[in-house]
């Protein structure tokens, strides 16, 4: 799954336990299948329900802490559904040298959430990634998808509210 499937918004499925079943079931023969199985969860539902933790372990043997722990390892792997917009901040070094960890700080405390977090309204979701590969352009991040770079408080405000229009 790309990051353009992530937090664009899109309108998900509300989680339904005999519809996980059905995507585990589609995966299910694929060696390797848990992580398949998870993406297909989240791209259904915009996250991983904990209940499909045991319909994943029955259904390719596994303990559920082999899937739990999967599951958990994979940061891009959401556990509550994400807000509107998701807002993807680099945290690598490149962006950290351009001032990235102030801004941080600062899109943060504006947005009242810390990271994973999603705001009050339900609007915007912040997350950690580390390296967009827009090192010359730093700080960045990803906005619903798509890359801003020499982000601040005033461009990351503007990504969003375009993307709201």
């Amino acid at each position: 799954m790309s990051g353009r499937d992530l937090g664009r918004g899109a309108a998900h499925e509300p989680w339904d336990a005999e519809r996980a079943a059905g995507i585990i079931a589609g995966h299910a023969h694929r060696e390797g299948a848990t992580l398949p199985i998870l993406h297909a969860l989240q791209e259904a539902f915009g996250y991983v329900d904990a209940a499909s933790v045991p319909l994943i372990a029955e259904a390719l043997n596994l303990s559920r802490a082999e899937v739990h722990g999967c599951l958990t390892f994979y940061h891009d792997f959401r556990k509550e559904p994400a807000g509107r917009h998701t807002v993807k901040l680099c945290r690598a070094e490149a962006c950290q040298a351009m001032g990235a960890d102030a801004l941080h700080e600062d899109v943060l405390r504006r947005y009242d959430v810390s990271w994973h977090g999603t705001t009050r309204d339900g609007q915007v979701t912040v997350e950690p990634v580390f390296c967009l590969g827009l090192c010359a352009c730093g700080p960045a991040a990803l906005v619903d998808g798509e890359p801003v770079g020499r982000l601040d408080l005033d461009t990351l405000a503007g990504a969003l509210t375009e993307r709201a229009a």
